[in-house]
């Protein structure tokens, strides 16, 4: 099985355009997606497939507050 980061990598590539990366790339893990150009939609979609990824009903309210790849995964690892 994929790493919880390496799944959320492939999240990223298939819904989200940052600024200054290319798909594939490392993530920079504490770099805000909000802050990184992508629209709110793409944020949401991102979201949405982080849900059914891994199986999880984080909320909205919750998910904004975990707009770094790294505060994203800790979630994750942590209530998984």
């Amino acid at each position: 099985m994929s790493s919880t980061e390496e799944r959320i990598r492939a999240i990223v590539d298939q819904t989200v355009e940052i600024e200054g990366r290319e798909a594939g790339q490392p993530l920079d893990l504490s770099r805000n997606v909000a802050d990184a150009g992508v629209a709110s939609s793409d944020i949401v979609a991102f979201w949405q497939m982080v849900n059914q990824e891994f199986g999880t009903d984080i909320s909205a309210e919750e998910f904004a507050e975990l707009l770094t790849p790294q505060d994203l995964i800790n979630h994750l690892e942590s209530s998984g």
